[in-house]
């Protein structure tokens, strides 16, 4: 079966070396009350905290880029992980990738859900900052559960 839009297999290790230690130092950042990186930066920001204020739109700023470092990271390996070909691509490992995905973002939408109804105030904000790795991460956990599965069940 040909899949289009997947990437190739040999990006799926380099998607699981990229997310494995992102994900170990974006909990270390959240649980840290300190910053754990350094790496102060001028960067161009479209707009740079405050309300409507234009005068913070559009211009360069010095900001500790550690955190969007660690996140795009988390995010470019947890994509190349989730959606590179398996050695064995076929309809079937196809369909446990689409229930996976689906899965995932029910769940995705009920914790965010359960989130503006039960979290205020800053707390929300950090959840919304999780939350954009949860999709990715719920369907990795998915995904290979069940091909682990289906693989252990064939070998018996």
């Amino acid at each position: 079966m040909k899949t289009r839009y997947l990437f190739p297999n040999r990006y799926k290790m380099l998607g699981w070396i990229l997310l494995v230690p992102s994900l170990v130092a974006g909990i270390l950042m959240i649980l840290s009350d300190q910053d754990l990186f350094n790496l102060e930066a001028t960067v161009f920001a479209l707009y740079d905290s405050g309300i409507f204020e234009p005068d913070k739109a559009f211009m360069l700023t010095r900001n500790n880029i550690a955190d969007e470092l660690v996140a795009i990271t988390a995010i470019v390996g947890g994509l190349l992980a989730a959606f590179s070909r398996e050695k064995d691509e076929d309809e079937y490992i196809s369909q446990i990738r689409l229930e996976s995905l689906l899965w995932a973002t029910y769940i995705n939408y009920g914790f965010l859900l359960f989130s503006v109804v039960f979290i205020y105030g800053t707390a929300f904000f950090q959840v919304l900052l999780l939350n954009i790795l949860t999709l990715l991460l719920i369907f990795l956990i998915r995904f290979n559960f069940i091909l682990y599965r289906t693989k252990s069940a064939s070998y018996a």
